[in-house]
């Protein structure tokens, strides 16, 4: 479908789906269960900078060490805390709360559910994942798209798996807003391969006229597929953000720290970062407010 016709889609069809500030179930009663309220009480301050201290700081988050829930239909991977999977001091990095790495089996998926205030962003990476909301968007995503739902004041939606002989695989990202009951929206976008190539194309910032999708959060997104000994500089775009930088495929080191597939690295206190890779290589930065304020 046309970008334009799902925002379009996307703002005709909220207005059916909240009353007030207060989610609506598929039988119109009232749930009291907030994406946003839920997620607020276990944040912590375990990757917010410490101002007193001038030099780069960094976590690194090992592929190994992440939180593993396998469901037999679903085996997620969960960089962050998640569901089941609890550890104090991998609750978020600044507004990033949610980096789930997530395979579907054939057929099977996620059946409709409420979010409310949370920018939720999908990115597959083999496969085809069908998306059914309340604002009336049906589209299938794959690999090279990019979707994004503002949640705001409340939508349901669902995720299968669109084949029944193949697994799906997917990121499901999810950052805290930095506005509060907005109207719900859908968008996406479909990336060409030489977008990425031996450097780091924009896929998501705060700016609706700029290049990718956009959300609400003072955040961007980029992607690229570097090819062995390519070396790039990336600079943080905004005072007070950091880069959490995942590494989606091969190896690379960033600023002297060797990272290999699936390997999470945060960084904050910094103007840039530099990148090589050490392989060929397919890596996303998320470069993102480290004040939850």
């Amino acid at each position: 479908m046309d970008r334009k016709k799902f925002l379009k889609k996307s703002l005709l069809g909220a207005a059916g789906v909240v009353t007030g500030n207060s989610i609506l179930k598929a039988d119109n009663t009232k749930t009291t269960n907030s994406t946003y309220d839920k997620l607020m009480k276990q944040v912590g301050f375990n990757h917010l900078p410490n101002k007193e201290v001038t030099t780069m700081k960094s976590v690194l988050h090992k592929a190994s060490t992440r939180g593993h829930a396998n469901h037999g239909w679903l085996n997620s991977h969960h960089s962050f805390s998640f569901a089941n999977y609890h550890n104090p001091e991998r609750m978020h990095f600044g507004v990033l709360r949610v980096l789930n790495d997530d395979v579907v089996a054939g057929g099977r998926g996620f059946n409709r559910h409420p979010h409310d205030n949370m920018e939720i962003i999908s990115i597959p990476l083999e496969g085809d994942l069908e998306h059914k909301d309340s604002m009336g968007n049906t589209t299938v995503i794959k690999q090279g798209d990019v979707q994004v739902m503002s949640a705001g004041t409340g939508v349901f939606h669902s995720e299968y798996n669109k084949n029944q002989d193949q697994e799906v695989k997917f990121l499901q990202i999810w950052l805290f807003p930095n506005r509060k009951n907005v109207t719900p929206r859908y968008d996406q976008i479909t990336l060409k391969d030489n977008q990425l190539k031996n450097q780091f194309h924009q896929i998501l910032s705060p700016n609706a006229d700029d290049e990718g999708v956009w959300l609400h959060q003072n955040a961007w997104f980029h992607m690229g597929n570097l090819e062995k000994g390519c070396d790039l500089a990336y600079d943080v775009k905004a005072n007070g953000n950091g880069v959490y930088a995942f590494v989606l495929d091969g190896n690379v080191t960033i600023n002297g720290q060797s990272l290999e597939k699936r390997d999470g690295f945060g960084m904050w206190d910094t103007d840039s970062i530099n990148i090589i890779a050490d392989d060929d290589a397919k890596i996303l930065l998320m470069d993102v407010p480290m004040s939850l304020g």
